[in-house]
């Protein structure tokens, strides 16, 4: 038997608490959460402008929808967010994975046909 098999407590034993999860205090404003982000960038691609933000995993809390490859960003992810330059960009943002919106433009877009 290996000296690291994982046994299962008798009910009446105390087990150790789980490491509770980090989440960010509700009374933090949006200035000090944006501060948490890298900074906007503006860049350019054959599609028009966009203003690209790094989001570090220490400040994604949140699950989203990458549109590039339709798979989940999970919390603690690092991924960026990305909007049209033209736009405030609150209704328009979309998170991506990095290595997808690096990828966008060598993809087919969702109308071409394969």
């Amino acid at each position: 038997m290996s000296p690291r098999k994982a046994r299962r407590l008798p009910g009446d034993v105390p087990r150790r608490p789980r490491r509770a999860r980090r989440t960010p205090p509700a009374d933090r404003d949006s200035e000090e959460s944006a501060a948490r982000l890298g900074p906007p960038q503006l860049q350019e691609w054959p599609d028009g402008e966009w203003v690209v933000r790094q989001v570090p995993g220490s400040a994604a809390v949140k699950h989203y929808r990458c549109p590039g490859c339709d798979q989940e960003i999970r919390p603690g992810t690092a991924h960026v967010v990305v909007w049209p330059a033209h736009t405030d960009g609150l209704a328009e943002r979309r998170h991506w994975h990095n290595a997808c919106w690096q990828r966008r433009p060598r993809r087919p877009g969702p109308s071409s046909k394969r």
